[in-house]
Formats: structure tokens, C-alpha cells, sequence
């Protein structure tokens, strides 16, 4: 399928052939129609991704403190792998179109194939002519409005939303300040809602374009003049600032035209240095308007599926939506007034450099085939080299696939990649194009069926890594699976089962017993006379509420991290725990203190900790045997304390193992060298974790 993205490292934007998505549980694969670009926001993110690194660091201050904080903790060039890979991820654009289902997924809204629906959603309604979309993101287009008007639903229900949070009366005074495609339609909801209304742009094309929409006054200068005389000199009872801007003066302009106690309502993205003496002497009430409305930026709402009740929110964004187009099929609101250009999807990218152009333009759409393309969920990306039966596949691959396991396979071996498999085929496309895979799917399927990939690595979110491990692993393949093996008891017992079965290597992300200071720690004890004791701190910090971690994705960060530290544990005793114990404060998910004991006797203490300051380092481990004490900072210093003399270790930058790890897969898959961690101890790590984080 054809699809546009946009390179936020490079600023290249291209079309691109990509496989179709998958529909599954909660979504709908809907064939495009018609598609808007939303020339405010999509200039936005195309000018930025243009930009220099300089610019793109000025633009988000915050990421760069977290990326000078990882340097310090993690090292350079470890931090400068991680932030280039995420820069190279394709970004794709779009968010508001119409299309016909053609995948009707289970407990996806109750649509049925050949339905027409409006979608919603940035990385969800994109510029592609297959799209897997959500229910609470889609809506049935009324009889009577047609396609290209049914594309506008995304700025339609952020103007409604706008419109809303204002909450004006009949007979109100409105002023929309800027009148790009959002605030034409604002103008004319507010008429629609009984509002006499004023509108201002400094392109007067705009304004006499406002008129023309239902505005009762329009101009492109002398705004505070305009305003006195539209309001008897009172001032507008409410200011809908839908213009974009760095600048603050919106907000400000808007605060000096308010009558007193007034309402300025900020639906564009602009500067927000506010003078407080306008707002303060006219007791202004400033809000801001949360773009479609609410469920925006919700995960468990807008990808889960969870609505809100009605009785108690009673317009959501897809409510939102489902209005706007009522008020559309009525003849309220004239959208296709707004259409300036239209392009096949095919000269999308002519369709962008129009907006470099000095031709006027408003609302562009880009339109679809009648008869959609064939649905292909696997597409032939690089010439391969002849078929071996002796290939590595990717399920998965995010940023840690790329900076870390890709680097770490490619020092390892010299591996010919086959498939790579993603849930978006934007993705799969650029990692199959910029690593060499062969392939690129959106079906875990093709890897499976594929008899020339024996390798698999499994690098998806935690929720589908015991499913895709047992699946490979009865289909014949190597795995390597990141961790955690498994959410729950019943997830583990099927893997083990296939494991068992199965004639390839299962190995598990557990890297921090191949760390070279890992192993320099175990060497140091290793004339022990007998248990040991460790303690292993980590100072996780915090990882907000609405992460996917928390959630039914994640299974937790003790089930998806903490695997980790009992696995290293379990390396040092040289054997699995044999009981467990854990306690965490009330309340708090995310923090634990575990007690392991080994068969030996030995013992270790994992505190794992959101609670402190992730300004200090992550992890400090102390191992005390037979009068020797060992303690690993973060894997930058090892320090050696046996016979009061004290031998230290250091490291430039980190490294926990994972080019270890995967050497040692390999060895295991292709040599016949044993598994890099013993079944038993796998499954016993897995155990131990569950059974802390109380699964």
C-alpha cells in the first residue's frame, strides 16, 4: 500500500509501499477514500523535522535534559546510539479521513465490511491507503455527506471541542482569532450555536473567505477597533484563539478585547507568556481546549477502547466527531467550502511542496482508487541473497531492537535478515529498508511459515512474548525473546511446554550475567568456601501512571524489569532461588523488596525502587563472600575488596551484556553450543518474578 512519512532526523518526506496493518481485537482495517492534510499541524511537524538538531533541542528542552542526564548515567555513546535511532523512526502523517471497513476486528465498534467511517488520530487515521483504526477513534458517516466532506472529522470535532469549552449562549458575542481551516469551521459552529460572531486573520483572503462561512464581521487589521464596534464597546464576551503562533501575542490580543469576566479559549498551539494586568483587571477566565476533547491523549480511551460513560462525560471525541458530521449532513457547517486542492494519493508529495509554494491554498485532500489495492501484509523490500534456510526474522522492533539488539546481532555474526515484522507497515518498511531485511510484514505469520529464517528474535511489547515464543518455537525456530518470558503462570507454562518440545535454542534477554563486569564479579567469588550474600539496588525511577508498562501491555515493571536482577542473582549463586519472599509499600506498584534464598544456602535482597532521584545512578550491587566483598556501580566501576586491598575496575560506558548475550545465542543456534541460560534457570527466573510481583 502506499503511504507518507516523514524522516524526523532528515526532514525527507517521501511516499512510500508498506505492508497493510493488521486489524485484530478493538480495531478496523478501513480502506481510505479521502484523507485531509491538515496544513496547520502537518507544516508544523514537517518545518521542525527539517530543522537543524540545534532547532529540534530548542523545540523540546525536556527531552534534552533527559538525554544529558542518560549521558551521564549510561555514557555517550551508548546515549547517542538511542537518541539517532529514535530520530531515524519514520514519522507518519495525517490524522483525520474517510474509508469503507474492509476488516471488520472483533469488539471493534459493531461495524460491519462495506460500512463508511470517519477516523480520527495521529499514527491512527494516517495519509496510507489501508489503515487499522480503533473504535472510539471512528464513526459512521451519516447518509448524505459525502467522503471528502466526512474527511474533515478530526478538525470538525477539535473546533466542536473549542466551541464547547467556551460554552457560549445565545445571542453571545464571539471572536475567533485566526481563520485557517479550524477556525472556519469555529465560525460557523458558533452560528450554528446561535452566536454573532467576529472573525480575524491577517490574510484578507481569510477574512472575506469567514464571510463567506457565516461570519456576521471579518476583518485582517484594526482588530481592537473591530471589536468595540461589534460589541458596543463592552468587549467580546468570549475570544477563540485558533491561530498558530511561537509568538504570545494571540493570547494577549485576546485578553485586551474581553469584556470584563470574559472567557479566552486557546484551541491553537501558540506562545503563552501572558500579561497577567488584562487578564487580572478583567477577571478573564483562561482556558485551554484539549484538541478533540476528552479521551485525547488517553490511552486506555483512545487504543483500548474504554468510553466514558455518557451520564458523566457527556461529549467525548468521538462524540465530538458524531456531532460535527450530524451538523454536517444538516447543511450547518460547509466544509467542502474550505477545499483548495485535491491530489490522487499517488502525488501526495506534490501535494506538500505546494505548501512551499507561494500558490494560496486552505484544505487540501488527497484521494484513493476506487478499487483499493490488494491487501499484502508482507512486501519484498531488498534483494536477498539465495535462499539457506539459515536466516534471523525481528518480531518487534522499537527502539531497543534497533540501538541494542541489531548492533549487538551484527558484531555477533554475519547474518543474513530475512523478515521484520512490526504492527505498522510504516515501520517494518524503514527497518527492513535501513537494516537489509528482506521483508517487511505486519503479520507475525509470514515469520513463522518462512523455512528460510531459523532464527527469531521476539522484541515487541511484554503482553505477546510467551504467545510469539511458543509459536516459533513449535514452528522450529531459534528463539530470542526479550524479556519478560511471561505475564502470568498460565503464559509460562505454555512456552515451557513448547520449549520442551521443540528442537530450537529459547533464550531470554536476561544480559546482565554476560556484563564483562558481571563475570569479573562471579570470578572474584569463585574459590568461595561457602553461601554468599548479595544485595542488588535499583533505582528504577519514575515511570508515569498512563505508561503502557502499568498496563495489561506491560504487566507491570516488577513482572517486565525486575527479571533482570533475579536472574543476575541466580548467575551468582550458581543456581535457581528455591523461595521467595517480597513487600512493597502500600500502595505503590512499582516499588519492591524481595528476599531470595538459593539451594546453597546463599541469599540476595533486590530493592527496586520508583520512589528516588533518577539523577543518580540505576544500579548498585554488593556481593559479600568468604571475606571477600564485591560491589558493581552501574556498570561503570568494579570494585574488589579481599584482604584489605581494594582493586577497581572502570568503564568509559556502560555494558550489560547484551553483545554477550547474543553472541552466545548464536554459538547455541548455529555451533551446537549449550543454551546461553539453562532452561531450568529460565524457567525458575520467570517463577521467582511472578511470584514477587504476586501474579
Amino acid at each position: 500500500m502506499k503511504q507518507v512519512e516523514q524522516n524526523y532526523r532528515s526532514g525527507v518526506l517521501r511516499l512510500i509501499e508498506a505492508p497493510v496493518p493488521r486489524s485484530g481485537r478493538g480495531r478496523n482495517l478501513v480502506a481510505t477514500r479521502v484523507s485531509l492534510i491538515s496544513a496547520g499541524t502537518e507544516k508544523q511537524i514537517i518545518d521542525l523535522a527539517r530543522s537543524s538538531l540545534a532547532g529540534k533541542a530548542m523545540a523540546r528542552p525536556d527531552l534534552v535534559r533527559k538525554t544529558l542526564q542518560k549521558v551521564r548515567n549510561e555514557g555517550l555513546l551508548p546515549t547517542v546510539q538511542k537518541v539517532f535511532a529514535k530520530l531515524d523512526t519514520p514519522i507518519p502523517l495525517g490524522y483525520s479521513l474517510a474509508g469503507t471497513v474492509v476488516e471488520a476486528g472483533a469488539e471493534a465498534g459493531g461495524y460491519a465490511v462495506g460500512d463508511r467511517i470517519a477516523c480520527a488520530g495521529a499514527a491512527v487515521a494516517n495519509h496510507a491507503e489501508y489503515n487499522a483504526v480503533p473504535k472510539n477513534l471512528s464513526v459512521r458517516i451519516p447518509v448524505g455527506v459525502c467522503d471528502e466532506a466526512a474527511s474533515f472529522v478530526t478538525l470538525g470535532a477539535i473546533a466542536l471541542q473549542g466551541v464547547r469549552v467556551a460554552n457560549p449562549t445565545l445571542g453571545e458575542r464571539v471572536v475567533v482569532m485566526g481563520l485557517g481551516l479550524i477556525g472556519q469551521l469555529t465560525v460557523q459552529l458558533l452560528k450554528a450555536n446561535g452566536c454573532r460572531v467576529l472573525g480575524f486573520d491577517p490574510n484578507p483572503g481569510r477574512a472575506k473567505l469567514a464571510l463567506e462561512m457565516g461570519a456576521d464581521v471579518a476583518v485582517s487589521d484594526a482588530l481592537d477597533d473591530a471589536v468595540r464596534g461589534f460589541t458596543d464597546g463592552y468587549g467580546a464576551d468570549a475570544v477563540i484563539v485558533t491561530a498558530s503562533s511561537k509568538s504570545s501575542t494571540p493570547p494577549n490580543q485576546a485578553a485586551e478585547i474581553s469584556r470584563m469576566k470574559g472567557r479566552v479559549v486557546m484551541v491553537g498551539l501558540t506562545g503563552m507568556e501572558i500579561d497577567r494586568e488584562p487578564f487580572y483587571k478583567r477577571e478573564l477566565d483562561l482556558r485551554l481546549s484539549m484538541s478533540y476533547g476528552p479521551g485525547r491523549h488517553d490511552p486506555a480511551y483512545e487504543l483500548e477502547g474504554h468510553d466514558y460513560p455518557l451520564a458523566y462525560v457527556r461529549w467525548t471525541e468521538q462524540r465530538n466527531m458524531q456531532a460535527f458530521l450530524e451538523l454536517v449532513a444538516e447543511g450547518r457547517v460547509t466544509p467542502l467550502k474550505l477545499v483548495t486542492h485535491r491530489f490522487p494519493i499517488a502525488e501526495a508529495e506534490a501535494a506538500y511542496k505546494l505548501m512551499d509554494t507561494d500558490e494560496p491554498f486552505l484544505a487540501i485532500l488527497l484521494t484513493y482508487p476506487e478499487t483499493p489495492a490488494p491487501i499484502a501484509r508482507s512486501i519484498p523490500v531488498n534483494a536477498s541473497s539465495a535462499a539457506t534456510g539459515r536466516g534471523t526474522a525481528f518480531i518487534g522492533f522499537g527502539n531497543y531492537a534497533k540501538s541494542v539488539l541489531v548492533p549487538a546481532l551484527k558484531k555477533a555474526s554475519k547474518e543474513r535478515l530475512t523478515t521484520v515484522v512490526t504492527s505498522t507497515g510504516l515501520s517494518a518498511h524503514d527497518a527492513a529498508q535501513r537494516e537489509g531485511f528482506a521483508n517487511a510484514a505486519t503479520d507475525s505469520q509470514a515469520v513463522m511459515d518462512d523455512a528460510d529464517t531459523d532464527c527469531v528474535f521476539i522484541a515487541t511489547r511484554h503482553d505477546s512474548h510467551a504467545s510469539l515464543a511458543a509459536a516459533a518455537l513449535r514452528a522450529g525456530k531459534h528463539v530470542f525473546v526479550e524479556k519478560p518470558l511471561a505475564l502470568d503462570h498460565e503464559q509460562l507454562a505454555d512456552v515451557v511446554a513448547a520449549a520442551e518440545g521443540a528442537p530450537g535454542v529459547l533464550t531470554v534477554g536476561f544480559n546482565r550475567r554476560f556484563a564483562p563486569m558481571m563475570i569479573a564479579a562471579k570470578a572474584a567469588i569463585a574459590s568461595r568456601a561457602g553461601p554468599i550474600a548479595m544485595h542488588y539496588r535499583v533505582n528504577a525511577g519514575h515511570v508515569p501512571g498512563d505508561s503502557w508498562l502499568h498496563g495489561a501491555q506491560g504487566g507491570g515493571r516488577i513482572v517486565g524489569e525486575a527479571c533482570h536482577f533475579v536472574d543476575a542473582l541466580t548467575f551468582l549463586a550458581g543456581g535457581p532461588p528455591v523461595s521467595v519472599s517480597a513487600f512493597r509499600p502500600e500502595g505503590i506498584d512499582d516499588t519492591v523488596s524481595a528476599v531470595l534464598r538459593f539451594a546453597d544456602g546463599s541469599t540476595g535482597t533486590i530493592l527496586y525502587s520508583s520512589l528516588g532521584d533518577s539523577s543518580l545512578p540505576k544500579e548498585y550491587l554488593e556481593i559479600f563472600a568468604s571475606g571477600t566483598v564485591v560491589r558493581l556501580d552501574d556498570f561503570r566501576k568494579l570494585h574488589i575488596t579481599t584482604g584489605g586491598k581494594t582493586t577497581t575496575q572502570s568503564a568509559s560506558a556502560q555494558d550489560k551484556g547484551q553483545a554477550g548475550l547474543v553472541k552466545a545465542f548464536y554459538a547455541a543456534a548455529r555451533d551446537g553450543a549449550p543454551a546461553p541460560i539453562p532452561l531450568d534457570e529460565l524457567i525458575a527466573v520467570s517463577e521467582a518474578t511472578l511470584d514477587i510481583a504476586g501474579v
